[in-house]
C-alpha cells in the first residue's frame, strides 16, 4: 500500500515533539525524576509522596509556559545529589526568568529553591511553586496544616471533589506516607493554599502560590525579585516494607459479567463540522453513535442552515439528537428559546434533547467569586420546556466538570446534567494525560452526591479543549505540539488518541454515568480526518476518506450498547487498560490498552483456547487509518500472551 512517508512518532502522538522522561535521582530511601525544570513522581521507600515540584509560570490566559533551561548542573554524590539551572520564559514583549536550585539528601529530606527576575513588566496569572499530592494513599486520609497564622488544624485530603479550596493560607501540610513514617511539606515566600485539582481531571491535589481570592491576572515589576522555596522532611520510622511495586509481567483474568450495562456513546458535532461529517457520513453512520450532541450559539449566528444540518446527519446515523443551545439573552431568553424551537420545527429536526446553558456560565468563576449576569436557572428551565415540550431537558456546564462543582444546578427540574472534560488544562506531557483517567471516578461519584435524581451525562470531550472557561480563547499550537489548553492536540491524530479514549469511554462506563459523547466526528476534536491548521503532512497527503486511530475505539464502543459489563482482575491498570463486554449469547469481547510508551506484554489467564481479534498498532496504523471498514473486518489468531506495542490497542474475541 502506497503512502506518504510516516514516522513513528506521528504514529504514536500526531507529533514530532518529543515527550523526553526525565532522569532519575537517588539517594537513600528517596528517589525523584528531573524533568524539564521540574520534579516528578518523589517517592519514599517506593511509595509516591508527591506527584510533582515545579517553578510554573503561566500566562493571563493561565496557559503554562515552556521554560527555555539554560546552564543545567547536576551533581550525584553519596550523600545526596544537587541540581542547579537558570529558566527563561518568554513571548513578544515579556520575558522572565529564574535560577532555581534543588537538594536532596540521604536522609530523605529535599529542598527546592526558586528566584524569578521579570526582566520586562510580565502579566501572569500565576508565578511560583506548585506542589502535586497524588490521589493513592492520600485522598481521604488525615492530614495536619500549619496555617501563616502559626496554628494548626488536623483535616483531611477530601474524597468527594471539592470545588472549593480544602487548605487555605497554610504553610506546610504533613501527612503519613507509611505506617510510622510521615512527610512534610514546606511552603516558603507567599501565602499557599491547596485546590482539588480532580475538578479538571488532574489526578492530583494542587497546592499553589497566591491565593485566588487576590486578583488576575497580575503584573510582576520589572526587576523586581520574587523569591521561594519548599522543603519536604520526613520524621518517624517506617513499620515494614511497602507492597506498592509492579510486577513487571501483566495479567488479566476475565471474572463474571455484571448486570451493570454498556452505556450509550455519542458524537458531539460543532457547527463548523458539519460540512465535512456529511461528505464522510459513511464513517459516521459505520460509528454507529447513539447520540448527536449539536451546538447551537446564536453569538456565533447559528440558525436554520446548521440545523438542517444535524437532520442530514441524524438521518444517517439514527442517532438521537441533543440539540445544545447557548441562551444569550438575560431577560428575553423566553423569546429566544421559541425563535430556536420554530427553526428546529422549520428543518424538521426531531429532538430528543435539549441542553441549555446561559452564556455567562461558560466562563469560569473562582471560588468566592461573583457569577456572572445570567437568567435564574429555574425560569429558564421553565421556559425551555415550554419552548420544547414533551422533550427530555439538560443544563449544567458545556465546560468542565469545575463549572458544574462550582455552580450546581438546583434539584428536581432537569431530566439530566451535564459536564465535558479536558486533560490539558494544567499539563500536556504524555504521562499526565494518562493519568487524569484516575480521577474520572472521583468527578462521578461526586456529582450523584449533589445531582440527587437527575442522571448525569459527560461531554462532549477530547483530549483537546473544545472551549477555554479559563481564558478569552484556546492556547495557539502553530508548532502541532503538546501544550496545555489547545484545541487541536496532535495526540488525538495518533495511537496515543486511541489508547486514551478506551480508557476514558471504558472508565466513564463502570461509573453511573448516563451516556458519553466524545469531541467531534470531524475536526481537532474529532477521529475523521478534516485538514486544519497545525496537520502533520501523513493525513493531508492522502486522496480518500481516512480515520484516525481513536475512530476504531469509538466504533466497537458506540456498536456495544447494552451488553454486560464483564469484572476483570488487573495485575496493573495504570500501564494498561482493560475492558470488556459479555453479549446476550455469551461471548466477551476484551479491549486492552496500552497507556504507556513501553511496550507490555499481557498474559489472558483464563482464556481456554487461543485467542482471536486485531490490534492497533504502528504496525497496523497505515491500513487502519487509510481502509478502516476493512481494517475493522480483519480479524486473526493472537495466542494467549499478548504483546502490545506502545499505546497499541488489541481488540479480543472470546467465545
Amino acid at each position: 500500500m502506497k503512502s506518504a512517508n510516516i514516522s513513528k512518532d506521528i504514529m504514536l502522538c500526531g507529533t514530532t515533539q518529543r515527550d523526553v522522561v526525565g532522569r532519575i535521582l537517588k539517594t537513600g530511601p528517596l528517589e525523584v525524576e528531573f524533568d524539564s525544570g521540574q520534579l516528578r513522581y518523589l517517592k519514599i521507600h517506593g511509595v509516591e509522596v508527591l506527584r510533582a515540584i515545579g517553578f510554573l509560570v503561566r500566562d493571563e490566559n493561565w496557559g503554562t509556559y515552556i521554560p527555555n533551561i539554560k546552564n543545567l548542573k547536576i551533581d550525584e554524590r553519596r550523600d545526596g545529589f544537587s541540581i542547579r539551572f537558570k529558566a527563561i520564559c518568554s513571548r513578544p514583549g515579556q520575558e522572565i526568568s529564574y535560577d532555581a536550585m534543588i537538594e536532596g539528601s540521604a536522609d530523605g529530606n529535599l529542598r527546592f529553591t526558586g528566584v524569578a527576575v521579570p526582566k520586562t513588566n510580565f502579566l501572569t496569572a500565576r508565578t511560583g511553586f506548585v506542589v502535586l499530592h497524588p490521589l493513592t494513599g492520600v485522598a481521604g486520609r488525615p492530614a495536619l496544616a500549619k496555617h501563616v497564622s502559626g496554628t494548626n488544624e488536623w483535616s483531611k485530603f477530601p474524597t468527594e471533589v471539592n470545588p472549593i479550596q480544602p487548605f487555605l493560607k497554610i504553610r506546610s501540610l504533613t501527612h503519613e506516607v507509611l505506617p510510622g513514617l510521615v512527610a512534610t511539606v514546606n511552603f516558603e515566600g507567599d501565602t499557599y493554599e491547596t485546590e482539588d485539582h480532580r475538578n479538571w481531571t488532574d489526578a492530583s491535589f494542587k497546592t499553589y502560590v497566591r491565593p485566588l481570592a487576590l486578583p488576575w491576572p497580575y503584573t510582576l515589576p520589572a526587576g523586581k525579585p520574587v523569591e521561594q522555596a519548599i522543603t519536604v522532611t520526613l520524621s518517624g520510622k517506617a513499620k515494614g516494607k511497602s507492597s506498592n511495586s509492579q510486577k513487571k509481567d501483566i495479567t488479566v483474568k476475565l471474572k463474571k459479567a455484571t448486570t451493570k450495562k454498556m452505556i450509550p456513546v455519542g458524537f458531539g458535532v460543532p457547527a463548523e463540522e458539519i460540512s465535512t461529517s456529511i461528505k464522510n457520513l459513511n464513517l459516521v453512520s459505520n460509528a454507529n453513535p447513539k447520540i448527536l450532541q449539536c451546538h447551537f450559539d446564536p453569538r456565533k449566528k447559528h440558525g436554520l442552515k446548521e440545523l438542517i444540518g444535524y437532520k442530514t446527519i441524524a438521518d444517517a446515523t439514527n442517532a438521537k439528537i441533543v440539540l445544545e443551545i447557548v441562551v444569550k439573552s438575560i431577560k428575553g431568553f423566553k423569546g429566544e428559546l421559541l425563535g430556536v424551537a420554530r427553526l428546529a420545527k422549520r428543518a424538521g429536526l426531531s429532538l430528543d434533547a435539549v441542553a441549555v446553558c446561559p452564556v455567562g456560565d461558560l466562563k469560569s468563576v473562582l471560588p468566592g467569586g461573583k457569577r456572572p449576569p445570567a437568567p435564574p436557572l429555574p425560569a429558564l428551565y421553565r421556559a425551555t420546556r415550554a419552548a420544547f415540550p414533551n422533550i427530555k431537558l439538560g443544563g449544567g456546564m458545556f465546560s468542565f466538570f469545575t463549572e458544574l462543582n462550582r455552580k450546581r444546578p438546583p434539584k428536581g427540574h432537569l431530566d439530566f446534567a451535564m459536564n465535558a472534560t479536558c486533560p490539558i488544562v494544567h499539563a500536556a506531557d504524555d504521562r499526565s494525560v494518562m493519568e487524569t483517567l484516575e480521577a474520572l471516578p472521583f468527578q462521578i461519584k461526586t456529582g450523584k452526591t449533589f445531582l440527587g435524581k437527575s442522571p448525569h451525562r459527560v461531554g462532549p470531550s477530547a483530549i483537546g479543549c473544545r472551549d477555554n472557561p479559563h481564558g478569552a480563547t484556546f492556547t495557539p499550537n502553530p508548532k502541532n505540539e503538546r501544550i496545555c489548553l489547545v484545541k487541536a492536540d496532535p495526540r488525538t491524530r495518533g495511537l496515543f488518541g486511541a489508547s486514551w479514549l478506551l480508557g476514558y469511554i471504558g472508565t466513564l462506563a463502570k461509573t453511573n454515568v448516563e451516556a458519553v459523547t466524545i469531541g467531534s466526528t470531524t475536526g481537532p476534536l474529532g477521529v475523521i480526518h478534516r485538514k486544519f491548521d497545525g496537520m502533520q503532512p501523513y493525513f493531508n497527503s492522502l486522496k480518500g476518506p481516512s480515520v484516525y486511530p481513536a475512530y476504531h475505539v469509538a466504533t466497537a464502543l458506540m456498536n456495544s450498547t447494552g451488553k454486560r459489563i464483564v469484572d476483570i482482575e488487573n495485575s496493573n491498570e495504570k500501564s494498561v487498560f482493560s475492558f470488556a463486554l459479555q453479549d446476550k449469547n455469551g461471548g466477551i469481547t476484551l479491549w486492552i490498552g496500552n497507556l504507556t510508551s513501553e511496550t507490555q506484554s499481557v498474559t489472558i489467564q483464563n482464556a481456554k483456547r487461543s485467542l482471536r481479534g486485531n490490534i492497533l498498532d504502528e504496525s497496523s496504523f497505515i491500513r487502519a487509518t487509510q481502509n478502516p471498514l476493512q481494517f475493522q473486518k480483519q480479524i486473526k489468531d493472537l495466542g494467549n500472551k499478548i504483546r502490545l506495542k506502545p499505546y497499541a490497542v488489541a481488540t479480543i474475541c472470546i467465545e
